[in-house]
């Protein structure tokens, strides 16, 4: 899984990693990593095969997503990536567009970016304040519509399935997310990542040279917009950074509706 000839030479990890990283820390593989790696690479083939043209990837550009986008870049799947600029993510998050179409060059690929509807966001702005999402849940979560929810719908429009980066180890919440779902609206979900561990993910970046985005030195494994994410500490859940002021439940925007 390490070769890289197929790929684009640069990368935010090029050489040693540095003490105190993320692969330092946390790259320890599972007993079973080769055959995760395998099973995730038979599943995105699986999506492109059964939903030709008509699949995405929805990339947080967190972590786990920046290994599929190198899965599918590595094995030249034909999947489209595509992610939501919510107009609040940090800048080392919005960087790492640029850098996932410089890294991948070789190959040609493309993000596609959808952006919240420009006079929704200041009339939430407008009506509500900056800090509008600190209030209440349900100005948080009025927040994420606008943001992400609205632009997630348009990125699926024409799509029959999407692929995302979900594991179980995130959080309760997503404990008994499979493989394979279908979403509220009916569309196949992918999650080929849901069995990888933390050791895991660290691993893959630290082999395959995987960019990533820097805030996950900085004790972020989840990130979202700016105001919505801190680092956590030592013994905290990988999400108790997100949204840290409400309770645990709601730690959701609601582009992952579960159905059981």
């Amino acid at each position: 899984m390490s070769d890289t000839s197929s790929l684009g030479s640069s990368s935010l990890i090029g050489g040693p990693a540095p003490a105190g990283s993320a692969i330092t820390l946390y790259n320890h593989p599972s007993a079973d990593y080769a055959a995760k790696v395998h099973a995730t690479i038979e599943l995105l083939k699986a999506a492109a095969f059964e939903h030709p043209g008509k699949v995405v990837q929805a990339t947080s550009l967190g972590v786990e997503d920046m290994i599929v986008t190198d899965l599918i870049a590595r094995y030249q799947l034909p999947i489209a990536i595509g992610t939501l600029e919510t107009g609040k993510l940090h800048a080392e998050t919005a960087s790492l567009i640029g850098t996932i179409e410089t890294h991948y060059a070789d190959v040609g690929l493309h993000v596609e970016v959808y952006k919240p509807v420009q006079e929704a966001a200041i009339e939430f702005v407008k009506r509500n304040g900056e800090k509008a999402m600190y209030e209440s849940i349900d100005l948080r979560k009025a927040c994420c519509g606008i943001r992400k929810l609205e632009p997630l719908s348009r990125m699926l429009a024409e799509r029959t399935a999407w692929i995302t980066g979900l594991r179980r180890e995130q959080s309760n919440n997503r404990g008994d997310m499979a493989a394979r779902e279908q979403d509220d609206k009916g569309r196949a979900k992918f999650n080929p990542m849901i069995d990888w561990t933390w050791g895991d993910v660290w691993h893959y970046v630290s082999v395959n040279h995987v960019p990533y985005n820097p805030l996950h030195d900085q004790f972020m494994p989840s990130i979202g917009c700016e105001p919505c994410t801190r680092a956590i500490a030592v013994g905290e859940d990988f999400r108790a950074g997100r949204w840290w002021w409400e309770d645990e439940k709601a730690k959701e925007c609601g582009l992952h509706v579960h159905k059981n």
